[in-house]
């Protein structure tokens, strides 16, 4: 506990005793060393501010450290080729896994809104496609389709898979939005 606490007290560096989000995103970093994504970070913070205070104290952030380690072992099941990306097939069956059996066209949809960049396009390569998907960004992935996904079950009263809207159609909406 005396080096997660050290931890804490370098990140947060304003000495306020909690974490804003800007703190965390300064002290988050991917396996490639490249900073987790803002919009991760908030999501983060938004799990793990149980008192809703807009920072994290230490026992919140002990949670969150914990969550990120055993994601970062989902990670490396997942990443078979050890490329420290996510690719299509890696993404389809750690969803798949999870529950969430996508269909390919959501599993693209699902791609290209979390790849890290995108490859570009070119004579005979055919239209831009997602590189891969960076850790942060892949914990952020399955926690919004677990969302989603839950918040949809909640208006299927009847487990049919139609609201007004199909989940397809649903998902496809929100993950098309920038």
């Amino acid at each position: 506990m005396g080096r997660l606490w050290n931890w804490f007290t370098s990140v947060d560096t304003d000495r306020s005793g909690a974490i804003t989000a800007a703190e965390l995103e300064r002290a988050l970093i991917n396996g490639d060393w490249t900073p987790f994504d803002l919009d991760t970070v908030k999501l983060l913070m938004t799990i793990f501010d149980t008192d809703r205070s807009g920072t994290i104290g230490f026992n919140e952030f002990a949670g969150l450290w914990k969550y990120i380690k055993d994601w970062q072992n989902v990670f490396k099941h997942f990443d078979r080729d050890r490329s420290g990306s996510i690719d299509g097939s890696e993404l389809q069956q750690a969803l798949a896994q999870f529950g969430f059996n996508l269909s390919p066209n959501l599993l693209v949809l699902v791609q290209r809104k979390y790849a890290t960049n995108v490859a570009p396009a070119g004579p005979g390569r055919g239209p831009a496609a997602p590189a891969g998907i960076s850790f942060d960004r892949f914990v952020r992935a399955c926690v919004v389709v677990k969302q989603l996904s839950e918040s949809f079950g909640r208006l299927d009263t009847d487990r049919d898979g139609w609201v007004q809207i199909g989940y397809e159609q649903f998902m496809e909406t929100v993950l098309s939005l920038p």
